[in-house]
């Protein structure tokens, strides 16, 4: 005997989080954002910063330019992040085991830290603290055209991983018509945050080394080099501090949007079993990947056993979607307050 809400085989599970529900997935005809464009667009970064890296600690050792030796430091600080974007995205992709029951989706902000903190220490650090030793011990720089040659062929490398990180996240933001920097700063997946963000730094960095070591050029002085070093520096230390922050917001437990929490809401209220919702929570534990706890009023009055059968039921069909991890419904309590969706209002009874 079936009792009431068992699920069936050919039960179809609870669209929880409709297709152009999720921010950085919204509007894909699969409801999920390609986890293969993320890699590339890590794979392309970490290529077109290593070359440049090498290629810049060359030139710096060449010149003797204070900003070139920053953007050195800025390249060889972004390959390593680019290896911890790597580790990231492999360590949270590891199924669920008893001891992590959620899954590992968070490890990809444990490690999308280290990176931001590797950038902020070796980056920014390196570029100030050599920007003010230059500054009270200036020497001569010489070859410009070299590091001329290399900050051209750096902005190439470079333009080629921003346009890759930011196609992937212009066509998210679109389809949320959403600002592409609101969207990078809300998404949940940190790796296309990181390659965005630290590529156009790189290439801010670039016109800045470039304005340094030309005017190094033009006058004669060390000092606009050692000045733009300073710049890049401080340039990485914006960049790293947002990083940081966004990484450790998603880590402490960071909830889900309220146009998120919305569509949500508005799904559980149209499965028959459910009269009503008090209680609805949405976090992130990792990217795309949601925990949903609720307390939800049942059609009828059924008895113990058959609510529990219920609530079971729903709690299946919740995590059987794709973006959805686990699910944890309770019995709301009479006086509970309802939950009424955005724009809609209480009714008489």
């Amino acid at each position: 005997m079936c009792y009431p809400g068992h699920m069936s085989a050919s039960e179809p599970k609870i669209p929880v989080v409709p297709e152009g529900a999720v921010p950085e997935d919204a509007g894909r005809g699969d409801g999920e954002a390609p986890k293969d464009e993320s890699v590339l667009t890590v794979v392309v970064a970490f290529g077109a910063n290593l070359l440049i890296a090498v290629a810049k600690s060359i030139a710096a050792a060449v010149t003797g330019s204070a900003s070139m030796l920053a953007e050195a430091a800025h390249s060889w600080a972004d390959t390593g992040n680019e290896v911890f974007l790597v580790i990231a995205q492999r360590r949270a992709a590891k199924p669920a085991d008893p001891t992590h029951p959620l899954g590992y989706g968070r490890e990809v902000y444990v490690w999308s830290l280290f990176a931001a903190i590797g950038l902020f220490a070796v980056g920014a650090g390196v570029s100030v603290t050599h920007g003010i030793q230059e500054l009270v011990h200036p020497e001569p720089a010489a070859d410009f055209g070299i590091a001329y040659i290399v900050l051209a062929v750096s902005a190439l490398l470079e333009g080629a991983s921003f346009f890759q990180a930011s196609r992937q996240a212009k066509r998210a933001a679109a389809r949320l018509d959403r600002d592409v920097i609101d969207h990078l700063l809300s998404t949940s997946d940190p790796t296309v945050r990181a390659v965005f963000f630290e590529d156009a730094a790189a290439l801010v960095g670039i016109a800045i080394a470039f304005a340094g070591i030309g005017l190094h050029q033009l006058t004669g002085s060390a000092t606009p080099d050692a000045i733009g070093s300073i710049l890049v520096g401080v340039l990485l230390g914006v960049v790293a501090i947002v990083l940081i922050d966004r990484n450790r917001r998603f880590l402490v437990g960071e909830s889900a949007d309220p146009d998120l929490l919305d569509a949500v809401l508005r799904e559980l209220l149209k499965q028959e079993q459910i009269a009503r919702v008090t209680e609805l929570r949405l976090e992130y534990v990792g990217a795309r990947m949601l925990y949903l706890t609720g307390a939800v009023d049942l059609v009828g009055n059924p008895t113990e056993d058959d609510a529990s059968h219920v609530l079971a039921s729903l709690e299946r069909r919740i995590a059987a979607n794709s973006h959805i991890v686990g699910a944890l419904l309770s019995l709301a309590e009479p006086e509970d307050v309802s939950i009424l969706p955005v724009n809609e209002t209480p009714t008489d009874s």
